[in-house]
């Protein structure tokens, strides 16, 4: 019988094992929304370096199918990711930083209609704001589910609503800084004789009051931005 893996509580106490400085940043030139039309439109021979967490907790049930919107936002200074934070009163995932999305409903007729309607509810984003570019390869979590990651271009001149119930605030990331393995830390989590590996991307910026904030990018997420990196580093 499988043992089921350990749980990570406490993701910032977790010790740092090392940081990819030695790998190389993306050049500005590759940041672009035109360079990304243009690779997704033209995919490079690539294999995702985080196909998943690993172990799942119920490894005997089929993962849940769904889909994550990866928005890139068309910033004067360049793209930035927008992220969320989720409340801390959710059953799963509570208090993590993520991409709008969730699971696939029978009514979704693809991946990124699942990612456009769970972005609709959950930051209010309109999807007339959005163009759609292409996909990553799914990611499976620990917790079962297969997440598709939509990558999108996101017109500036958009407004939020979010929904106070799952998510806490929305925030944005340069690309630049995510697309720089300096920034990627891995960490090592050991309990009872099992070993867990996991990547962050710890970023600083302002919150909704305008005030800095640390914010724990990790998990599912980071290893999403991890493969976004991989395939845009790959050689065309």
């Amino acid at each position: 019988m499988a043992t089921e893996p350990a749980r990570i509580l406490d993701p910032m106490a977790v010790p740092v094992a090392g940081v990819d400085s030695h790998l190389p940043p993306l050049p500005a030139h590759l940041l672009t929304a035109d360079a990304l039309r243009e690779r997704f439109a033209q995919p490079a021979r690539w294999t995702a370096e985080m196909p998943g967490d690993g172990h799942r907790f119920d490894a005997a049930q089929a993962p849940t199918a769904a889909s994550v919107l990866l928005p890139l936002v068309m910033r004067e200074d360049g793209l930035h990711v927008l992220l969320t934070r989720r409340t801390d009163h959710l059953r799963e995932h509570a208090g993590q930083i993520s991409f709008p999305g969730g699971r696939a409903e029978v009514f979704d007729v693809d991946d990124v209609a699942t990612a456009l309607r769970e972005t609709e509810e959950e930051v209010g984003l309109d999807r007339r704001h959005i163009e759609v570019i292409g996909q990553l390869p799914p990611y499976t979590t620990v917790t079962s589910f297969r997440v598709t990651p939509v990558v999108a271009l996101v017109e500036p001149d958009f407004s939020l609503l979010l929904d106070e119930f799952e998510v806490a605030e929305a925030f944005e990331v340069p690309l630049a800084f995510l697309m720089s393995p300096a920034n990627h830390r891995r960490h090592l989590f050991e309990a009872d004789g099992q070993q867990r590996q996991f990547l962050s991307m710890p970023w600083t910026g302002p919150d909704d009051s305008g005030q800095p904030r640390q914010y724990f990018i990790w998990g599912a997420t980071a290893a999403m931005l991890r493969n976004l990196y991989g395939f845009l580093q790959a050689a065309p």
